[in-house]
């Protein structure tokens, strides 16, 4: 079993998280020009609980590519058809020669929230267990880029964060019945999950998980991993800097708002406030 714990971020302050994620995104458009440039093909696939954070993780590694060279896939529930070609269904949706592809959830549903929420059958769950090995294998040997990042987060976390998708106005779309299922569902989910691991985390296609709690190094660890992993043409050292972990701290913009001037505790609560959105 082949699982990395990556952490290289752990805190940051909200200015901090700006400048660093400036710099992490310039060089995701050097990776991405790479890409294109040499013909690669690459996948980027984001598993976790609901309201991990893989869409906003995966917005902010999007928002300043070349909008013609990424795609980001969300098949979100399967038509009968999907369900019952699941391998087909994603193989229709792989990268292209000089394209990026980022999937906010992937054929992983299969092993986790699928067999958890009673979305598939047993054998249907069996089969796949037993065959992705040998078909992200295939894929890779045929040339495809595969990065696995796997969003971890505790209970007491999404429920949080369930609470305020239901009291935001703007959010309250996201929360849907079958959430408030997952959370009582929770030990379920963590049993797939560690077979998930148990099973498909191999040398060439290892299990990344990144610790989500926090919202702002979650998505920084993320982008930077996928950075450290492919030798790009321009790569820069990647080296974490030395912060000032109370530098900044007076400030912070929740909601496009603005704060300044706050104590450490208004401080603490914004952003503990802002790790939820």
């Amino acid at each position: 079993m082949k699982i990395k714990y990556y952490s290289a971020f752990e805190d940051i302050s909200n200015s901090q998280y700006q400048k660093e994620k400036f710099r992490l995104q310039i060089e995701l458009l050097k990776l991405q020009e790479w890409i294109l440039k040499y013909n690669k093909r690459v996948a980027v696939i984001f598993e976790g609980r609901d309201a991990a954070g893989k869409g906003s993780a995966i917005k902010r590694m999007t928002e300043n590519l070349m909008t013609k060279h990424y795609r980001v896939v969300e098949i979100g529930k399967p038509s009968v058809k999907q369900n019952n070609s699941w391998f087909k269904t994603y193989e229709k949706t792989l990268p292209e020669t000089g394209e990026l592809v980022f999937y906010d959830r992937s054929w992983y549903s299969r092993a986790m929230i699928q067999p958890a929420m009673e979305y598939c059958s047993i054998g249907q769950y069996k089969y796949f267990m037993r065959t992705v090995n040998k078909w992200e294998k295939k894929l890779i040997n045929e040339g495809l880029i595969l990065i696995k990042i796997y969003l971890s987060i505790d209970q007491p976390t999404q429920q949080k964060r369930f609470d305020i998708r239901k009291n935001h106005l703007l959010k309250y779309w996201k929360l849907s019945k079958n959430d408030f299922q997952a959370l009582s569902n929770w030990d379920t989910y963590t049993f797939f999950k560690n077979r998930m691991f148990a099973l498909s985390a191999k040398k060439k296609s290892p299990w990344i998980v990144i610790n989500a709690n926090n919202k702002m190094t979650a998505r920084l660890n993320a982008l930077r991993y996928v950075l450290a992993a492919i030798d790009y043409e321009g790569k820069k050292d990647l080296k974490i800097r030395s912060w000032n972990l109370d530098q900044d701290r007076d400030k912070i913009k929740v909601l496009d708002v603005l704060f300044e001037n706050l104590n450490k505790e208004q401080y603490q609560l914004l952003n503990n406030i802002k790790q939820t959105l």
